[in-house]
């Protein structure tokens, strides 16, 4: 068995992992690439794997570095299954188009460029439309369904506390009378977040591919998290600004409505009205409503109450694009929750061209910023930020609350790779920049005297060498492969049904005159 690492090697973003076992590929993730241009450039290059050769794909959840290159891949072959829970499944629904909404725009907005430049015309990498047809690939499975992938593959859906539906993938693969266990953390979520569970932990594994995006970093102090929030909500209402926050439209939109509403309900926010202007965070809300079920006892006792934090009287959805350009008339007292929340797309870079040259405003960031990222150069001390074209002056306030992370921190990633037992011998870490790895290498070694092994882009790994067989279960196996295709071959199965038969068979033929 083979691992090849697609994306999220050596950065954060691109999440994708391809196993190969002699008879199957499964791809773990087809996310996109976000941050510097020379990382957003490969989403435009050809797949390093044939996506026709790719049989299924487990999906983590539905964050576009995990999701979003799927419409790409179905587009330039892939015929097989995406697997991944009821939520993921609702969210991508609402994900996937709105990225393709946006592509389409940027690239239309670049074209316009390229004609009176007298440049080539670009196309955008998928459509609206590609990404919503992408959507009949998708079933639905549950947490702890334990599932048979193919003959030699099974896979189980765990909770990984990190945004609603998302999952820790656990694999086991047979390979003759070997079998291997494989768990990918995903993105795994930090402990007493609202809405979402904690992390689930697993007992035992044989490769364990854990992110590290917070490897390097504790979270600040949660516990101030409301005062401090609080605290930027007053200071802008005083100064007579708005309050614009760069928010992900999925899971952080939704735990800042949760504290907001606290506010709200303990009289402590201002009179000031709450706007959501993105038409994926609402209808990411949506799905939230959907899905009560994924809820943690917190969360579901408040909504016993009847104190919804997605129906709060101060609280307005602007849906159309008048809405949201009529908010560039509001001088002061609106909080603006917009995405993207790393301020490279979306109404949000609307938002920060009307704002943030007015010292009365204030840009709150809750959340990771991929370097590169127009959030990132703002936090980084940009005395201006080019926006469609313009360069503008950064008077506003540039504040930033950590304790609204999604993603666990370098204790919880400790703690959750400290629940098997015994600790794993092959641990890979992905999901984060160099600095971020190679301190929680260090890390683990001192702890749990396992040195993991950090990969590199389409590096490609054999996790399972030396497995023997004797000549009598070789002859055993290609009898019964045998003895299946005449099976398939008096049924009349379409020409279609044999493509992957074919190329295995193809790759054995090859192997086997090497050896010959």
């Amino acid at each position: 068995m083979k691992l090849r690492f697609l994306g999220a090697a050596g950065t954060v973003t691109g999440s994708s992992f391809l196993i190969e076992t002699g008879f199957t590929r499964v791809m773990v993730d087809c996310g996109m690439f976000q941050g510097t241009r020379a990382l957003r450039e490969r989403n435009y290059q050809k797949f390093s794997v044939d996506p026709g050769s790719v049989d299924h794909i487990l999906l983590t959840h539905a964050h576009i570095d995990h999701s979003g290159l799927i419409p790409k891949f179905i587009k330039n072959g892939f015929n097989g299954k995406i697997f991944a829970t009821s939520a993921t499944v609702d969210l991508c629904a609402v994900m996937l188009p709105d990225s393709g909404y946006i592509q389409e725009m940027e690239v239309e907005r670049l074209n316009r460029k390229n004609r009176r430049a007298d440049r080539p015309l670009v196309l955008p990498i998928y459509t609206a439309d590609e990404a919503r047809d992408s959507l009949r690939k998708f079933h639905r499975v549950s947490y702890g369904e334990t599932f048979s992938l193919t003959p030699e593959i099974q896979v189980r859906f765990i909770n990984a506390g990190h945004i609603l539906g998302s999952s820790i993938l656990e694999i086991w693969v047979r390979e003759g009378a070997k079998q291997t266990k494989l768990v990918f953390s995903g993105d795994l979520g930090s402990r007493g977040k609202p809405f979402v569970e904690d992390p689930s932990m697993v007992a035992e594994a044989d490769y364990v591919f854990m992110e590290s995006t917070y490897g390097a970093r504790l979270h600040a102090d949660t516990s101030n998290r409301m005062e401090m929030f609080h605290q930027v909500i007053w200071e802008t209402y005083r100064k007579g600004g708005n309050l614009i926050i760069p928010a992900f439209a999925v899971e952080r939109t939704q735990d800042l409505l949760y504290d907001i509403n606290q506010l709200v309900r303990e009289g402590s926010f201002p009179p000031m009205d709450v706007y959501i202007d993105s038409p994926m965070a609402i209808a990411a809300t949506e799905v939230f409503k959907m899905h009560q079920e994924c809820f943690d006892d917190e969360t579901k006792k408040v909504m016993c109450r009847r104190e919804n934090p997605f129906d709060m009287p101060n609280l307005k959805y602007s849906r159309t694009t008048e809405e949201s350009v009529a908010l560039n008339n509001l001088k002061g007292g609106a909080v603006i929750l917009s995405a993207s929340g790393m301020c490279d797309a979306g109404r949000i870079k609307h938002h920060l061209r009307h704002n943030l040259w007015r010292p009365e405003s204030t840009i709150l960031f809750v959340g990771y910023q991929v370097p590169g990222s127009k959030g990132s150069l703002l936090l980084e001390g940009a005395k201006f930020i080019r926006i469609y074209g313009e360069d503008v002056k950064v008077r506003a306030d540039i504040r930033k609350i950590d304790g609204y992370s999604a993603h666990a921190d370098q204790k919880d990633l400790l703690d959750w790779l400290g629940g098997f037992t015994p600790t794993p011998g092959n641990v890979f870490l992905v999901h984060g920049e160099p600095d971020a790895a190679g301190t929680l290498a260090g890390l683990i070694k001192e702890r749990f005297g396992v040195n993991p092994t950090i990969p590199q882009w389409l590096e490609t790994f054999d996790i399972t060498p030396g497995i023997v067989f004797t000549d009598e279960q070789v002859l055993q196996t290609h009898a019964g492969v045998a003895a299946k295709l005449q099976k398939l071959l008096e049924k009349g199965q379409g020409q279609g049904d044999y493509s992957a038969i074919m190329r295995q068979l193809n790759d054995l033929n090859g192997l086997l005159e090497k050896m010959s």
